[in-house]
């Protein structure tokens, strides 16, 4: 969608302030130009896989999904959340079809599992929307080696999407990331932060940086199956991602959080749009934002193809030679 330049001037503006841009302001006032709405039905009796969907945004995207018709499928860790997440689904929508499975994306050999049987019961999957996100307050490294906040964001991602290949044909991938990737460089050297002190912001964000490299290296590998792959970031969203992991930040910006529904609104969008809009983009409030804050620190095509040659070492996905 091209747009008026005195509106494209006024996003920019929006997105650069990151206070107008990011929070419930955003929405508010780009809502004049942005994108129409899919339209009602649009994703009737198609299957979405949404990972994380226990609470938050990932549910708050259940949700858009399931108003359009989607046959929705939500993953989380505790079982309990989940069906509560699934009771409070069909109370607000009782034809929904809502599924709930119960995985750890950040355990890959469970997830590779996981992916397998999921393709058996649903042989054709219109999207998955990457959601599971954690945010440690200490260095946490998983069963198989990896440190945690790499298994969620990256590894797990990876192997769930190569996994659900077959059944994504034609389909999309949307990866749920956060404005923080801003904030840090494409790290291929220690990409496991094993080094220095560790921050659960500082993971949370490198890990970030690296999914809107993925996005992009998964747009190139797998256009041969014509699935389509997007980024996006909710901006400020009253969700506890950011409640609980960031409490003072939250008690500054809490009057201008957007909610939840607001905070996933391109996440369902960029899932159920007929509009063109290509593969490979980062996107916030449904138009297409720039990958770094500022033309610095890019990542070098050297690094980028570094971190794709690390992410098949440490998945095995695509096999050598695929």
């Amino acid at each position: 969608m091209v747009l008026h330049a005195a509106a494209a001037a006024l996003d920019w503006a929006m997105d650069k302030s990151l206070v107008l841009g990011y929070t419930k302001i955003g929405p508010a006032v780009r809502r004049a130009w942005w994108p129409h709405d899919p339209v009602p039905g649009a994703l009737v009796g198609r299957h979405v896989l949404v990972t994380g969907a226990s609470g938050g945004l990932g549910l708050a995207t259940a949700r858009g999904l399931a108003h359009l018709g989607a046959v929705v499928h939500i993953t989380g860790r505790d079982a309990s959340r989940l069906d509560d997440a699934r009771t409070r689904l069909l109370e607000e929508q009782p034809l929904a079809e809502v599924t709930a499975h119960v995985a750890d994306v950040s355990d890959l050999a469970a997830t590779a599992e996981f992916a397998r049987r999921f393709v058996a019961e649903v042989p054709r999957l219109h999207a998955v929307v990457h959601n599971a996100g954690v945010m440690p307050p200490r260095r946490t490294v998983t069963p198989e080696g990896h440190e945690l906040t790499l298994a969620t964001h990256v590894l797990g991602p990876h192997v769930l999407t190569y996994g659900l290949r077959a059944s994504l044909a034609g389909g999309r991938v949307v990866l749920v990331t956060s404005g923080g990737a801003y904030g840090q460089r494409l790290d291929v050297d220690d990409w496991e932060y094993a080094s220095g002190d560790y921050s659960g912001v500082t993971a949370y964000a490198r890990t970030k940086r690296m999914q809107l490299v993925l996005t992009e290296l998964w747009a190139r590998d797998l256009a041969s199956d014509d699935i389509r792959v997007h980024s996006m970031h909710p901006g400020w969203a009253d969700t506890p991602g950011v409640t609980d992991s960031l409490p003072r930040f939250a008690a500054l910006t809490g009057p201008l959080l957007r909610d939840a529904d607001a905070g996933a609104d391109t996440a369902v969008w960029l899932t159920a749009t007929a509009d063109a809009i290509g593969t490979g983009g980062f996107w916030h409030d449904r138009r297409r934002r720039a990958t770094h804050y500022a033309p610095v620190g890019v990542e070098t095509p050297e690094q980028v193809e570094r971190l794709w040659e690390l992410v098949r070492e440490a998945t095995g996905v695509p096999a050598a030679g695929a």
